[in-house]
């Protein structure tokens, strides 16, 4: 995965395995921080990040047309940055990818699905918020 030196703006190839780790910047060997946002994905990066996650991975299948999705964003990036290091958060859009959501039965959105080492440990149709996703994501990484 590329991601971006917060200091210099130069790209980095980051494996997917330690996109909860702090890096440094190849370029002029800043720190490269954890994930701090929610990755949107597509299949093939769904599971490359789900299969070699060591963190919880919390999923969150959404549309651009959805209300309540919108109203979810915020929560979802919240709880990203909260967790930043200790989890992981991707989005899904529904309609992009309607294989992933027809793989976990998504059938209302937001739908949230909780991953922990490959294997799903939860999953929520509706609206949370980010006080009940961080809970989640901190109960499945308490269980490792």
């Amino acid at each position: 995965m590329i991601r971006q030196c917060p200091s210099c703006t130069a790209k980095n190839r980051v494996p997917t395995s330690h996109l909860t780790d702090t890096g440094r910047c190849g370029a002029c060997r800043a720190p490269l921080p954890p994930v701090a946002e929610p990755l949107d994905v597509d299949a093939t990066t769904f599971r490359e990040i789900v299969a070699g996650a060591t963190v919880p991975v919390l999923v969150d299948f959404w549309a651009a047309w959805c209300g309540p999705c919108k109203t979810a964003a915020p929560e979802v990036q919240a709880t990203a940055k909260n967790m930043s290091g200790r989890a992981l958060v991707l989005k899904v859009d529904t309609e992009r990818y309607p294989e992933l959501a027809s793989e976990f039965g998504v059938r209302g959105i937001p739908n949230f699905v909780l991953l922990h080492r490959g294997e799903l440990v939860g999953q929520h149709a509706g609206l949370v918020d980010r006080r009940q996703m961080q809970r989640w994501l901190e109960d499945a990484g308490s269980t490792s």
